[in-house]
């Protein structure tokens, strides 16, 4: 029976040191998976890294305003910063849209008319443009009394009864 003691040890043993690797390699597949993922990490933020200073290593470029344009490739510009420059114009920007008034970029070495910009809006008067009242009832509105009742006289009374408002 020693040979089958012995051959029962050794089965044993082996599938201990089996279920040790496959421990082991589980073990490892995690680091692994954990290594990936930080090192996608780590590649989205050395991306975000590098356009952050190639933004700040680049040039930058000044606003300005077309006042006249001079023939078909000069025009006069007002900067933003207050001088007026005679500049011409990138071959990719369309001359037509060019006409006074309208915001321009220049590049600001070469004082070249890079794009057109849209017009200027002040946000103050945009977020007026775009604010909801929501449902607002009259009685939400406080010491308007006045002025509510002569709102419902001149807008609610003919809408709701037309009759009293024919000739």
């Amino acid at each position: 029976m020693s040979d089958a003691d012995d051959a029962v040890r050794r089965r044993t043993a082996a599938v201990a040191e089996y279920r040790k690797k496959l421990l082991q390699h589980k073990e490892l597949e995690a680091r692994v998976r954990t290594a990936r993922e930080n090192l996608r990490g780590s590649k989205k933020e050395f991306n975000k890294t590098e356009d952050d200073l190639k933004s700040l290593q680049s040039v930058g470029q000044i606003i300005g305003e077309v006042l006249r344009p001079l023939d078909n490739e000069r025009l006069i510009v007002k900067a933003s910063s207050g001088p007026r420059y005679v500049v011409g114009c990138r071959s990719k920007v369309d001359k037509e849209k060019l006409t006074s008034g309208t915001r321009v970029v220049l590049d600001m070495t070469t004082l070249t008319i890079m794009r057109a910009l849209p017009r200027e809006v002040d946000p103050v008067v945009y977020n007026m443009l775009h604010e909801d009242p929501g449902n607002i009832s009259y009685s939400a509105v406080g010491g308007l009394g006045d002025q509510i009742r002569e709102l419902r006289e001149s807008i609610e009374l003919p809408l709701m009864n037309p009759e009293l408002f024919l000739r």
